[in-house]
């Protein structure tokens, strides 16, 4: 704010000489020098230090605004260091390419698209910028076209998770080449993964986020087709979250039941968005190894009692023909006799 008039210059005035005669009574102590010169000067630095940060002069006492806040909130991250993400695109016949950008936090970036050409190449080329297959119509966009190659760049301010998404350059003639660019939050390493467990124990489910650290972290169980977030507070004796490092998570869950049984997702929190990575438990009975036993078990009963049957079968059908043979041979030499007197008999007859 500006301060004009000889009401103005009078408080400006004031103002100089009770600063001049603070740093006079300072530079007078022992061990400090200061000169006429370096009272100006700070003097003129000071003041202009405070009427650009927006304080009038002529109202002792005035202090920042939450809009003045904010703005230098703003600057602070406008002044962030750009940082640029390429794909360079070899030719028309090139396949689309892709590349995942990752940002847990407010940035300034530059998507840049490089697609080279052949030297005799002296056709024109239309470029265009898609977010989430919607056309972007941006002055941040920039295309440059050199000896070899057509060159476009995208400048972006990322502040919220709208911005967030799939960003695309493409490169159209007669035919059609693209490079996509995937603006996402750190994932959680091994974002899903299974852990088994028996009724009666108790289970650690952990979750990590090796190299950026979230705002915050958030568990969830599944009910059916719903999620409830766990609430270690409200059930001390069942869940237990373990927070120690910044980038883990660890539920632990104690005297587990059947009930138990379900999914769990671990939720990092960042303030471009959220991760999720998912923990299946399986919970078992003392009973469930030995299942596989008792049916091994079972079968081998079967199977010996199926051999001993037949066993028995088989030296019961032997016993009967043997008894069959033995009858047989019987009846053979009962015929034989019979034939043997009858014979006698004949003899006698003829003597």
């Amino acid at each position: 704010m500006r301060v004009s008039g000889s009401g103005a210059g009078s408080v400006r005035l004031q103002l100089l000489l009770s600063l001049a005669a603070l740093w006079l009574s300072d530079a007078n102590e022992p061990g400090t020098a200061m000169t006429t010169r370096d009272i100006n000067q700070q003097t003129r630095e000071s003041i202009s230090d405070y009427t650009e940060k927006g304080h009038d002069l002529s109202t002792p006492g005035s202090h920042l605004t939450t809009q003045d806040f904010n703005q230098q909130t703003e600057e602070t991250v406008s002044n962030l260091t750009l940082a640029v993400y390429s794909i360079s695109i070899d030719g028309f016949s090139s396949a689309p390419e892709e590349k995942n950008v990752i940002l847990y936090s407010p940035a300034n970036i530059a998507l840049s698209c490089d697609l080279t050409r052949p030297s005799t190449d002296s056709g024109t080329v239309e470029v265009t910028w898609k977010k989430d297959n919607e056309t972007v119509k941006s002055s941040n966009v920039t295309v440059n076209e050199t000896k070899n190659v057509w060159s476009t760049q995208y400048t972006l301010k990322i502040r919220d998770r709208n911005q967030m998404g799939t960003y695309t350059c493409v490169f159209k003639r007669d035919q059609e080449v693209k490079a996509t660019f995937h603006l996402q939050v750190p994932q959680i390493e091994g974002k899903e993964h299974h852990v088994v467990s028996y009724v009666g124990d108790s289970v650690t489910l952990v979750c990590k986020s090796i190299k950026y650290v979230p705002i915050n972290w958030i568990w969830y169980m599944s009910n059916g087709s719903d999620k409830v977030a766990v609430n270690n507070s409200l059930m001390p004796d069942k869940y237990i979250i373990d927070e120690k490092y910044a980038n883990i998570t660890k539920l632990k869950i104690l005297k587990i039941s059947e009930k138990d049984d379900r999914s769990y997702w671990c939720q990092a929190v960042f303030k471009l968005g959220e991760s999720k990575g998912k923990v299946s438990l399986k919970v078992l009975t003392y009973m469930t190894p030995l299942k596989p036993f008792l049916a091994i078990a079972a079968e081998v009963i079967i199977l010996v009692a199926i051999i001993f049957l037949y066993e028995m079968y088989s030296k019961k059908k032997q016993k009967h023909a043997e008894d069959e043979k033995e009858f047989e041979q019987i009846e053979q030499l009962k015929s034989e006799d019979s034939n043997g007197v009858e014979n006698s008999t004949t003899r006698h007859r003829k003597v």
